[in-house]
């Protein structure tokens, strides 16, 4: 398939959600970005990280969860029930897309983001095939749920930014499925400092490759 970008918007009810999507050649998957409190699909950061991905042939949707209005009201971005529920339309566009239909999908949320992401995954009813949460705050889903999370899970999570450290390994333990939490040493909340950021993108990439790749043949022997 040949690279793709696009300026898109998805309708959700009477709402349409802004975002980036980009597929670059020979895709072997798409990601979606579940943003964080105060975020958007500008941002630098959840941009550099796209590039990254989008060099390792991972394709990449930057979707704003919230309009421009509901994103001036401090109390949505802490809207969970509200976030999931836009992810999850977002994921069945993915779903009926051309361009996206038949590529593996993955999740990478930050900060709040990463509830919603949490949550989508436990519920979706044609599954998320891995993801990776960079600083989140899966305190804010329904631990409940998060008990049914089956999709591989990595947690990213920097040194210094000890109170969402603490959050993670909370939640990190009440997971039932193959999952990680990785410490980048020295970065804190938003991984600012020199080489974290690159970091992130570098574990983040080597998990969703890991479980969008198809099994090996030597895999498939294994197996039998």
């Amino acid at each position: 398939m040949d690279a793709y970008k696009k300026f898109i918007e998805i309708k959700v009810n009477s709402d349409y959600l802004e975002g980036t999507l980009e597929v670059p050649e020979n895709a072997i998957g798409i990601v979606v970005f579940a943003h964080g409190s105060g975020s958007n699909h500008s941002s630098p950061r959840n941009n550099y990280v796209a590039g990254q991905f989008q060099k390792a042939h991972i394709g990449t949707l930057l979707i704003d969860l919230l309009t421009k209005h509901e994103s001036h009201i401090y109390a949505n971005r802490f809207n969970i029930n509200l976030l999931t529920q836009r992810l999850n339309a977002v994921c069945h566009w993915i779903e009926k897309n051309n361009i996206t239909s038949k590529l593996p999908l993955g999740l990478f949320g930050a900060s709040t983001g990463l509830a919603a992401v949490l949550q989508v995954t436990a519920t979706h009813s044609k599954g998320i095939t891995a993801i990776v949460g960079r600083g989140g705050r899966p305190d804010l889903a329904d631990q409940r749920v998060v008990k049914t999370v089956s999709s591989p899970t990595l947690f990213i999570v920097g040194g210094r930014d000890c109170d969402v450290l603490t959050m993670n390994r909370r939640t990190y333990f009440l997971l039932n499925c193959k999952k990680k939490l990785e410490i980048v040493s020295g970065a804190t909340h938003l991984f600012e400092e020199r080489g974290a950021l690159e970091k992130v993108a570098e574990l983040a990439i080597a998990w969703f490759s890991k479980y969008m790749a198809p099994p090996t043949f030597e895999h498939h022997l294994k197996k039998h």
